[in-house]
């Protein structure tokens, strides 16, 4: 089995990683995640949690790398939002830490627009009843902060459909299922 590391953003990405890697049939046994706590983490080369994964790559425990953050959007963040910025920021960051050889990257976002995170992911994936539903309740709720929208938006989607919380077969899931195959494989 091939040992590899996941870094994501925060505890709900590594939730969500975790159901979809069980679902492709691996095990979370041999991963090593580095939740970062942010996406303004990823760029900070100092970080001491790229430090320690340094550490399991020289001491061959890690064999591959799976950076996973939000696209965001450009709108909010001129510098590292949006889908193309936030793809060149991470490579930056990759090179200057000299992982390229064991790194591949995810970034989380609507692959229709290329913009937002996790949750934005999640509802491109369901019908357009489904999301319209979720969205109005949102609307209604008068809801302003982002990380609040995100939490109450992830709530809402566990909640209403509890049975089957993903579609895998969706086609928006293709790249994120061939990114952690081969990180398996």
């Amino acid at each position: 089995m091939v040992n590899v590391a996941i870094v994501c953003e925060g505890p709900d990405d590594k939730a969500f990683l975790e159901i979809v890697i069980n679902h492709l049939g691996f095990s979370n046994k041999n991963i090593s995640y580095y939740v970062l706590g942010g996406k303004s983490k990823f760029f900070e080369l100092s970080n001491t949690k790229y430090q320690d994964l340094k550490l399991e790559i020289d001491s061959n425990q890690i064999e591959k790398i799976l950076f996973i953050l939000d696209a965001d959007d450009v709108k909010s963040d001129l510098k590292y939002g949006g889908f193309g910025n936030t793809q060149a920021a991470l490579n930056t960051v990759i090179t200057n830490l000299e992982l390229n050889d064991f790194s591949q990257t995810y970034i989380m976002c609507d692959p229709s627009t290329q913009t937002g995170y996790l949750e934005s992911f999640i509802l491109s994936t369901i019908s357009t009843a489904q999301k319209r539903c979720i969205e109005a309740f949102l609307n209604c709720s008068n809801f302003n902060s982002r990380e609040n929208h995100k939490a109450i938006l992830n709530k809402i989607y566990k909640l209403a459909y509890p049975n089957a919380p993903y579609d895998f077969e969706h086609t928006h899931f293709d790249l994120l299922k061939a990114e952690l195959n081969n990180l398996f494989n």
